[in-house]
């Protein structure tokens, strides 16, 4: 079974860091479950409380937009994306996933901004469940690449 990334980064002071999560409520206990670990990682690098917006959309399909709409206000130095598409038993599943991770590939690129992307697309309800970490995979990503363009800036 795939896990999370367990090569140990370096923590280092984010508390100026401005966040925000743009969070699927479609398959809610999962989409739940992943922030309450992306938060976790935020803590862990003390990004303040008061820094982090986090904004909840109906579906992960809504989720580029909101990113594009957060991106432009120019108030965030990194954004996560949270979200579970489980397959079904149409291509509706695929052509949603896709849909994501082009949206929120041209949101990044665009607007030259990080977003950790927390968006699983797993066969079953079961291998969804079973990875809320992606959530603190994400949150670690915005944030190193966050810091690495700050040091290059």
């Amino acid at each position: 079974m795939q896990g999370s990334n367990n090569k140990k980064e370096e923590i280092f002071d984010a508390s100026s860091y401005k966040i925000g999560i743009v969070l699927a409520d479609f398959n809610h206990d999962i989409t739940e479950a992943m922030l309450v670990e992306s938060q976790k990682v935020l803590q862990e690098y003390s990004v303040q409380e008061s820094n982090i917006k986090i904004v909840r959309v109906p579906g992960s399909i809504e989720i580029p937009l909101m990113l594009q709409s957060m991106a432009q206000t120019k108030k965030f130095d990194g954004l996560i994306a949270l979200g579970a598409i489980i397959k079904g038993e149409s291509a509706h599943f695929d052509y949603v996933a896709k849909f994501i991770t082009d949206g929120v590939l041209r949101v990044q690129l665009d607007n030259n901004i990080p977003i950790g992307f927390g968006v699983l697309t797993t066969l079953d309800h079961a291998q969804a469940v079973a990875r809320p970490y992606v959530g603190a995979d994400a949150a670690r990503a915005t944030l190193v690449v966050t810091k690495n363009m700050k040091d290059i800036a």
